[in-house]
């Protein structure tokens, strides 16, 4: 039997690379998107309707969200991997990015809605399937600016490490595993549209397998934790940029 995950955020990007990496597994994807209702359209024909379907919703809606959950159940009769990915208007530019001492709370909140509230409200949405099937997998993505804050994005980072691990506690017993990859910086999805080649060749030059992370190299990790193949791991943070930053 078929499994199915939801990807939200996965018109394009990072999401996208995911949403086809799964499909290649064999799983039903549902794609979550926000604007993006072309690139997202595109992506089902490309997977094929019979093992796709596009979904509108803003994940920091709970009432789109719940929508969303029931519209994916109903057409593929379980939900098995939910994959947080959804970013909400953030492109890391070191430029751009403020510091502390002039952030406002509102700039803190709407990332925090963006990545905490949304993660929060798929992943709650999404328990009392996992629940009566007693098996299910939440894959969280984050960053490697946690362990190593080259750059100081307040606003995004603080989020999604210690949801993971608290989740990943409480919900072991129902047989469900909660974990999260953190990639590097990505070359290139829309978030790191405006990075150098410069900084790219540093980090080229500087990481251990002489590369810059690509979003391939991150979905396939995510598949991993988000397929039977990671059920003995639980509450990891799984890095992915090449061993930049070692754990």
């Amino acid at each position: 039997m078929s499994k199915t995950v939801l990807i939200t955020g996965s018109s394009r990007g990072l999401g996208a690379k995911i949403a086809r990496t799964f499909a290649k597994d064999g799983f039903q994807v549902v794609i979550n998107y926000y604007q993006s209702r072309k690139k997202a359209e595109e992506l089902v024909a490309e997977i094929g309707p019979d093992r796709a379907m596009a979904i509108q919703a803003d994940v920091r809606n709970r009432a789109e969200v719940d929508q969303m959950v029931q519209q994916a159940v109903a057409k593929f009769g379980s939900l098995d991997t939910v994959v947080n990915n959804a970013l909400i208007n953030f492109k890391f530019d070191p430029v751009a990015q403020k510091p502390f001492k002039d952030l406002t709370w509102d700039s803190y909140q709407e990332q925090i809605d963006g990545t905490l509230k949304g993660a929060f409200n798929v992943t709650q949405s999404a328990l009392p399937q996992m629940m009566a099937q007693k098996a299910g997998q939440v894959v969280n993505i984050g960053t490697n600016l946690f362990q190593n804050p080259v750059v100081a994005y307040h606003e995004y980072t603080t989020a999604k490490i210690g949801f993971t691990r608290n989740l990943a506690v409480e919900l072991g017993e129902f047989g469900i595993n909660v974990n999260m990859v953190s990639g590097g910086l990505l070359q290139t999805t829309d978030a790191s549209a405006v990075t150098t080649p410069e900084v790219f060749d540093y980090i080229k030059q500087t990481t251990p397998l002489r590369k810059v992370t690509e979003p391939s190299d991150v979905a396939k990790a995510v598949l991993f934790l988000g397929s039977a193949q990671g059920r003995g791991l639980t509450a990891q943070n799984v890095t992915v940029d090449g061993g930049l930053t070692m754990n």
